[in-house]
């Protein structure tokens, strides 16, 4: 079998990113064919990855500015060449269904949603200008795969809704952290004890009765003024990783209780995992990697009762839910977990949590490629 895996772009790290890796694990010898890379970045996750890029790489400020050539990249993504593969592997949340290839090739298209910006979410996008154009070219382009593979069930559905597709469904690996620094051999960090990062980062000086985590980019639909609203009222103390354009108007809104430390690395993401009494998601998912990652240190969530959340959070047992994105509605949700505390068992939680592992991703997706 002559493998290629096909991706949108590479420029930073994100829940496709961490999927490309585990692909290019499972397929080492694939070659990774890309509209654009960032060629330091992509060192640094896929070391030894034969890396072809499309003619968008060439562009000036391609990496700063890609929306730039939005309007150029369904002719790149079909400009790609891999008339040499009988099977392509495209992990595309926007442009990578859209390759143009022989017949006889086989495209598995590992879709993490139909293009959200152009049939989900209503807001304004960089887009926007051309959302007429590429919804007609995203339709198109979706009757192009052979197959689809969802990211959950959540995905499936939109997939059929938009697209007039079936798909398969395997879950994306949410390992724990520190195994996942562990498998890729990042660094030294995964053979601290528990205790020794908690020294390293303050944690157990700061907060010794236990906080709340978000890890978010800080995005508008990403709902995460509600939270900010909840625990103003509330007054527990909130630690929120991640960046984003709606930092400062977020950091405005915050009460002393609550701390922004933006982008951190995965190492010390896993240190506030460890140490948290309980994960917050208010937004919306796909699927959700952040809630799993919480759980596979056994931790509860409490979230949003939409999305991919609602096939791996089970109330009472590894989080709340609440079902309105209302502050309010997450203040009761978290009153209820509060409340119920002392039944959440951590071993139970993190044993739900290994059903999203990479081992099952790999064996899962392995067998609908190979068989």
């Amino acid at each position: 079998m002559k493998l290629a895996i096909v991706h949108d772009w590479i420029k930073d790290i994100s829940g496709a990113e961490r999927v490309l890796v585990e692909l290019h694990q499972m397929y080492p010898h694939a070659p990774i064919y890309t509209l654009f890379y960032d060629p330091k970045f992509a060192s640094q996750i896929l070391a030894d990855a034969e890396i072809r890029s499309s003619f968008l790489q060439k562009f000036p400020f391609i990496l700063r500015h890609y929306s730039w050539y939005a309007w150029l990249m369904p002719a790149a993504i079909e400009s790609l060449d891999l008339s040499g593969f009988d099977t392509v592997i495209s992990s595309s949340a926007i442009f990578s269904k859209g390759l143009v290839l022989r017949p006889q090739t086989r495209h598995i298209c590992y879709c993490y949603s139909p293009t959200r910006m152009l049939w989900d979410l209503n807001s304004k996008t960089k887009f926007s200008f051309f959302k007429h154009f590429f919804r007609l070219w995203d339709k198109s382009s979706a009757d192009r795969p052979t197959e689809f593979i969802a990211i959950s069930q959540t995905v499936a559905d939109r997939i059929k809704k938009y697209y007039r597709r079936d798909s398969q469904i395997v879950y994306p690996p949410a390992d724990n952290l520190v195994h996942a620094d562990a498998r890729q051999k990042s660094t030294g960090f995964c053979a601290m004890s528990p205790a020794t990062r908690l020294r390293n980062v303050g944690l157990e000086q700061n907060y010794p009765l236990g906080y709340y985590l978000i890890v978010s980019r800080l995005y508008p639909h990403k709902n995460i003024d509600i939270a900010i609203q909840a625990f103003n009222k509330l007054e527990y103390p909130l630690i929120i990783i991640g960046d984003g354009p709606e930092r400062k108007k977020l950091q405005h809104i915050a009460g002393p209780n609550i701390t922004f430390l933006g982008h951190q690395s995965d190492e010390v993401v896993a240190s506030y995992y460890t140490a948290c009494r309980a994960f917050i998601m208010p937004q919306e998912e796909d699927f959700g990697l952040t809630p799993i990652e919480a759980m596979s240190y056994g931790k509860p969530v409490v979230a949003l009762a939409r999305g991919g959340a609602t096939e791996t959070i089970i109330e009472g047992v590894t989080g709340e839910f609440f079902d309105d994105p209302i502050s309010e509605a997450l203040a009761d949700a978290l009153r209820r977990l509060n409340n119920n505390y002392p039944k959440y068992n951590p071993k139970i939680i993190k044993s739900h949590a290994a059903q999203f592992s990479s081992e099952v991703f790999k064996t899962k997706f392995k067998i609908l490629v190979e068989n």
